[in-house]
Formats: structure tokens, sequence, C-alpha cells
């Protein structure tokens, strides 16, 4: 069996390339496979097949592409334009790959592709919705009607989470519910583990005795990172802010107006392991969105590396925080909780050490990729096609079991 994704951002930066990423090379290791992006690094286990266009464009904006245009400020010209390019490059990847099913990324542009390559080459496809489109299309209703059709034709639509899969029928109604089946995103528990040596990092920022708070993600309004830095003036620590995005230089103002000197502005730290290290070297990671966050791949990570949490509770959250247990939720855009959870965490070691062992045991029962993996792979082998062969016969491939 052969399986091609469709991909339409970079592969680093952002919650749905880590996804894309880490599925297709998990896979990989089962069955031959490709991936269309707009990426040329190397991923293990996984043929990659360039997304050429003119023009970088996001949902909300993409750390690797700080002068992008977004879906909703774009030209009507602009986007026909954008969708040829990325119909040549899917179709040039079919023709090269033959592949017996296409798993597409987000419920748009790719989609549109998917759907015309089904029509033509009888290929079916799988659409994963990770939830950052959402917003696009319930601001513009330019793209309705193609993602609707394009949905209409998935043969499973595969949101990251219950609150995603709502807000999917939110925005399109009950039409899909028949083929949606929800599949969380997953940790690659080998690489985010809490074994690493944080030696270098602690030289190399100054860390070295002092607690840390960290956040990392795109630094947009929606993450809510203002409010951790309002509680910042009430947390003895570091507070480490990992990410680029619009809202950075509003939030370097107001750390100087606040005269705060416990807070620091690391970046976007890219194919770098010290976003690892930074997790491992955290005592409490700190997700203050004010959105519904599809799902939260950064939770998941930090959790792996046995870092307890504190977040809101929005979107997909809940999926894998449990009050008390690996973590605390606090109200949206509220420093005052922020603070206070913070600040249990940081004075209990006892408390801290016992939910940092459950964060990982919960990544490891729940989100390995492995696991997710073989859930895609079951859907996979229902639904791909294989043309019959010189005899009429369909090819057979062995069933896969993963322990």
């Amino acid at each position: 069996m052969k399986i091609l994704y469709l991909q339409t951002f970079p592969l680093w930066g952002s919650g749905s390339g880590t996804y894309a990423r880490f599925l297709a090379s998990e896979v990989g290791r089962h069955f031959k496979v490709a991936m269309v992006a707009p990426d040329e690094r190397h991923i293990p286990n996984v043929e990659l097949y360039p997304l050429k266009t003119t023009r970088k464009v996001a949902f909300t904006g993409h750390p690797e592409w700080p002068d992008c245009s977004l879906y909703t400020t774009i030209s009507n010209r602009d986007m026909i334009k954008l969708y040829e390019e990325m119909l040549n490059s899917v179709t040039a990847a079919v023709e090269d790959f033959v592949p017996n099913i296409i798993h597409v990324h987000h419920a748009f542009p790719l989609s549109w592709c998917a759907r015309v390559i089904k029509s033509l080459y009888q290929i079916p496809y799988i659409i994963s919705i990770h939830g950052s489109e959402l917003p696009t299309l319930q601001k513009d209703k330019r793209y309705h009607a193609l993602t609707g059709d394009a949905l209409r034709r998935a043969r499973r639509i595969v949101p990251n989470s219950f609150w995603t899969k709502e807000w999917l029928f939110k925005v399109f109604g009950d039409e899909f519910r028949s083929q949606v089946r929800v599949i969380p995103g997953g940790v690659d528990l080998r690489k985010f583990n809490p074994n690493l040596d944080t030696t270098d990092i602690d030289q190399k920022y100054h860390l070295k005795g002092k607690k840390v708070v960290m956040f990392a993600g795109k630094l947009t309004a929606y993450k809510g990172v203002r409010y951790l830095i309002q509680a910042a003036r009430k947390i003895d620590a570091e507070v480490v802010i990992l990410g680029e995005g619009p809202e950075r230089e509003n939030l370097e103002k107001r750390t100087r107006d606040y005269q705060l000197k416990n807070v620091h502005f690391i970046g976007h730290l890219g194919t770098s392991n010290e976003l690892n290290k930074f997790y491992k070297r955290a005592q409490v990671f700190v997700a203050p969105s004010v959105w519904d966050e599809p799902l939260g791949l950064v939770i998941l990570e930090a959790m792996s590396c046995k870092t307890p949490v504190v977040v809101t509770r929005k979107g997909g959250i809940p999926l894998a925080v449990k009050d008390g247990v690996n973590g605390y939720f606090v109200r949206p855009k509220n420093s005052n909780q922020i603070a206070e959870k913070v600040n249990i965490l940081l004075s209990d070691e006892a408390k801290r050490v016992k939910m940092a062992e459950n964060a990982r045991r919960i990544v490891e029962e729940k989100f390995s990729w492995e696991t997710i993996a073989h859930r895609f792979i079951l859907m996979y082998m229902k639904y791909a096609y294989f043309p019959k062969n010189k005899n009429n016969h369909t090819p057979r491939h062995k069933q896969l079991k993963i322990s």
C-alpha cells in the first residue's frame, strides 16, 4: 500500500506540520509513504515532493513564513493562481508515486486538489481537520462551496479532537457527521523524553539554579501570552517564551512597561533540539489560550518530558489534561489564576513530581505516534484503492499487526 500526504505548510514551526511529519514517518515504517509539502528537509521513511507556489499564504500566520499573506485577505485571482499551482504539484506527485490513498491535512485548499484527483484517477482520500483552518472558513465564505464539496467526497473526515469535530459541525452543519472519526495528534516519546541533558541551555541562557516556567507556540493574540506576562509579576521564576509571531513586539513592549526582568523571549528554535530540552528543563509549562485550541501538541510534548501544565479549558485541551492529575486548568484571560497555579507547582515539589509522572504516563498510554498511526493505518487499509492487475485480481497486502 502507498499513501500520499498533502500538507499546505512547512513541516516545522506549527502543530499541523509536526502532526504531518511524525504521522508520515511512523506510517512509513510499515508502508511506502510520500508527501507533497513546501519543505525540502529530510523526514525518515518519507519521500518528499515539492509544493511549488509563488506565494506563501496561511490561516493565522506561520513562524517560518513571517511575511506570508492570509487566506482572508488574498484576492480571488490570487487564490485561483495558488490553486492552479497546488493542483499541478499534486498531480505531478500522483503521476510519479501512484498512491492507493491520499491523506489531506486541513479542510482546504489541498482538499480541492484531492477532489479532482479522486474524480480523474479514482484515488480515494481522507481529510484531517486541524482546527486552525476553521476560523478562516467562518470569516470568509468564498471557501465554503469548494471545501464543502471536498469534504462530501472524502471517505473519512478526521478532526484532531472532539471540540474540533463540533466546531466543524458549527461551520458546515451535520451533513458530514457519519464520515467523522476523531483521532488526536501524537508525540514522539523518544524525542520528547525526561532524560535529556539540559546543562548546555542552562549555560547558554543563564538558567543554572533557577526555576523555569515556559510557553512555546505562535505569538498571536489567540495564544493569550499577554496574560502569562501579566502573571509573571507574581511568579518567582524565569518565564521563558519560545516562538515568533505578529504579537511579539506588543508582548515585548508590555514586558518593558511592567519592568519585568524575569521574562525572556527566545524566538523560534526551528529544528533545534533546544525546544525539547526546554520542555525538560521547565518546572511548569503554561498554555494560556483564549481561543478554542484544537488540541495543542506543545502541551503533549511538555507532558511527555514530565512537565506538568497550567492551561485554559479551551477546545480540545481537556482531551489530554486532567485537572489536579497532570496539571491545572485556569480561566481564560485570568493572570491571577495563572500565577496562583504556577506558584503551587513551584512551591510543592512532591505535588509537582507526582503530576509530572502522571503527565508522562498519560502520553504513553494515549498519545504515542505508534498508537495514533495504527488507527490511521486501519483506515487506509479499509479505503485504499488497488487497481486490478492483468489477471483481473486486486493485489493483496498483509494485515498489519502493531503491538
